[in-house]
Parts: C-alpha cells; structure tokens; sequence
C-alpha cells in the first residue's frame, strides 16, 4: 500500500522546515515494504530549495509544484535506496558525501562583511585580501559558509565576487545562511554559492576537522 503524508510548514524559521521532514520520512521509511509520497508545503524559495536539497542529499527524488505562493514539495524513495524491509534507509555514497564536510578539510565560517574590529574601510580592504590569498593557497577549504552581513559578500555588489566565483569552480562549496539572506532582503541578489539552512550549518561545523571563524 502506498502511504501518503503531508506535513504543512509554511510560516516556520529555518530550520524547521527541514528537521519537520528529516522527522516524516524517518516515520515513514519505518513503516515495512510501502512506498510512500511525502509532500512538504512551504511558502517561500528559501525552505523550498533547502527541503529539496536536503531530500535530494539523503537519496530521495524531489520535484516542487507551486500554487500562487505554495511551494509543495514531493518526496518520494529515491532508486536503489531500500534494504531487504522495503524501507529508505542507505545514502547514496556521492549524495551523501555532497552534504557532508570531507575528512580532513577545513571549513571558513564568516559572519561579517569585513575583517576585523575598528575601521570599516579597513576591515573591507583586509577581507579581500584575505579571501584572495585563500584563492591562491595550495590548502583550499572545503567549504565556506556566510552568515549574518557576510552574506553581502555572495550577492550583488560584493567587492569579492570574482574571487569567490574562482574559489568555486577550484572546487571549494559557497554557502549563504537563508534566514540571513532574507532579513538583508538579498535573496535574489545571490551570484554564488547555494542557500542553506541552519541544520546544514550545524552539520557542516560539526562534521569539520577544522572550522575557522572570520
């Protein structure tokens, strides 16, 4: 029998959207040798792509409908991922790894536009600078994470956009917090990188052989 849930988390901060279906479909992949369609509503880009890629991350398919401001997100098992009960429950390797900071590497985590403390020109000036040399270092991190008024250093306008863009094709993931991106009404703005979430962030921090702070 083909179970289906729908799980309403429109109106909710990151990221509880996200966790409201980690939690569903650990529910459902439990229930025995039954598919399932699980469908997220949220209303708005932010949740949408996080629930999408947080799905996608873990082996699931995610397509998205939109109705006027209704996202609605349905996930369904993904090819390949079940064990002997029927259930969702082994990671496709890539995907998982896709998510996760690689052994050994470094995560930069920035929450300011500028660097340092004292003057704002200077603290401009020094995070270019900074950025740049991370560009030209033989050790690249492999991930870098924005948050709080670093976010204005992934969208339009940025002094280090260029450097950042580099930095990504070389290999290195952009990240810039969601809720942030929102609050600064740049959402739209983004020219690197990928928006993510709180529990990501969590996650990528945790998972860190080295997390450095800017």
């Amino acid at each position: 029998m083909l179970l289906k849930k729908e799980i309403d988390s429109r109106g909710l901060p990151c990221p509880q959207p996200v966790l409201n279906t980690k939690k569903a479909l650990e529910e459902l992949t439990g229930q025995g040798d039954s598919g399932f369609i699980l469908t997220v509503l949220v209303d708005n880009l932010v949740a949408k792509e996080n629930v999408t890629r947080f799905a996608k991350t873990n082996g699931y398919r995610a397509e998205t409908e939109i109705k006027d401001d209704l996202f609605m997100v349905i996930i369904e098992p993904g090819e390949g991922k079940k064990n002997n009960t029927g259930a969702t429950s082994e990671l496709d390797a890539a995907s998982y790894c896709s998510s996760e900071t690689p052994a050994g590497k470094t995560v930069y985590l920035f929450k300011s536009k500028t660097l340092g403390e004292g003057s704002e020109e200077l603290g401009a000036i020094l995070i270019r600078g900074f950025i740049f040399t991370i560009k030209e270092t033989k050790s690249l991190p492999a991930k870098m994470l924005f948050m709080n008024g670093a976010v204005y250093l992934t969208t339009e306008g940025s002094p280090v956009l260029e450097e950042l863009q580099e930095l990504e094709k070389l290999g290195v993931e952009i990240f810039s917090c969601g809720t942030c991106l929102d609050y600064f009404k740049l959402k739209d703005k983004l020219q690197v990188g990928h928006i993510t979430n709180m529990y990501d962030t969590v996650e990528n921090v945790a998972g860190a052989a080295k997390c450095i702070t800017i």
